[in-house]
């Protein structure tokens, strides 16, 4: 199959309503999308993604007037769940409830559960309401690697697997959406991303969910956004000491100066702003993955707001 990459939205908007799987940009990472409402269409995702089946899906909508079409929410949640979507809709914020029937099981994992969101990118938005249904849209990459944040990443992860990739240039936030599930009152985050902890207690008690043995939503796998190159967090670069004959590329926090010691380095933010240090992290990661390192270090981020969120996907790409 060519895959072809194209800024044609009514191309991707034809090639979804044949049931088949576009990449789309969205404003955190590229989406490869299907109609969340077509089974076939929707295994076409895994199968591309080489995914299992038993991680679910994030289903974008149209619109908020489709979140009473696919799920069914509690009555006790409904005021929090209505007043997260006025703060964090259209943006970077999952909201997994109680599906409706009308969702096939293969986009839940079986669960009894759905996540649903609504994209802040003018593409995505307007391929989405152009073609009229919910998108199961998960990252345009092979399971487990590093999501994709521009069309060429997305070509180098599926090139000869899709048809199209829409072209929306770089994405803005550079990490996956914020994942949340409200419980008893209770804002539980079951994935960090751009919102964060700080953002969402102004609605409300939050915790953060503790890893469970079964997956409840996207992205909750131990390994997982891992490059190529074997991964080590580390506390500081200025410390760190290869052994003899090893290749080591640097993903920096702090300023990093050239030096023998590193291979290659890049630092996420010269001024130490986690918004931009998101928006590098997999593009940084993807760089020196393809320097011929033997291990590649990543300095901890502050561990607080947005931060929470870099540190978390270092942490499940160094478990691969």
């Amino acid at each position: 199959m060519k895959t072809e990459i194209s800024t044609d939205r009514k191309a991707a908007v034809e090639l979804l309503g044949k049931g088949e799987v576009v990449a789309l940009p969205t404003e955190t990472v590229y989406g490869l999308a299907a109609n969340a409402l077509d089974s076939i269409a929707v295994a076409k995702i895994f199968e591309a993604k080489g995914r299992p089946r038993f991680d679910p899906l994030i289903v974008h909508l149209p619109d908020r007037d489709w979140l009473a079409k696919i799920t069914d929410v509690p009555g006790a949640a409904g005021k929090i769940v209505a007043n997260l979507a006025d703060a964090f809709w259209p943006g970077p914020f999952t909201i997994v409830l109680p599906r409706r029937d009308i969702v096939p099981e293969i986009v839940t994992a079986g669960l009894e559960t759905i996540a649903v969101r609504v994209s802040a990118h003018p593409v995505f938005a307007e391929i989405v309401r152009a073609f009229g249904k919910p998108l199961a849209a998960p990252s345009a990459n092979r399971f487990g690697r590093v999501s994709p944040t521009t069309a060429k990443h997305v070509l180098d992860e599926l090139g000869g697997l899709i048809p199209l990739i829409i072209d929306g240039g770089p994405t803005a936030h550079g990490i996956e959406s914020t994942i949340v599930a409200v419980r008893d009152g209770l804002i539980q985050i079951l994935r960090r991303g751009p919102i964060t902890p700080e953002q969402l207690s102004e609605f409300g008690r939050v915790e953060i969910a503790k890893p469970e043995a079964k997956i409840s939503a996207p992205g909750q796998l131990p390994s997982h956004y891992a490059p190529r190159t074997p991964l080590r967090l580390i506390d500081s670069a200025e410390k760190f000491v290869p052994e003899a004959n090893q290749r080591v590329a640097l993903l920096a926090w702090t300023p990093v100066t050239p030096n023998d010691r590193f291979a290659a380095a890049r630092n996420l933010s010269e001024q130490q702003d986690l918004r931009e240090a998101a928006a590098n992290l997999f593009r940084y990661l993807r760089e020196l993955d393809e320097v011929g390192a033997d291990l590649i270090v990543a300095e901890r981020v502050p561990d607080q707001g947005l931060g929470s969120a870099i540190l978390d996907r270092l942490t499940r790409a160094s478990h691969a």
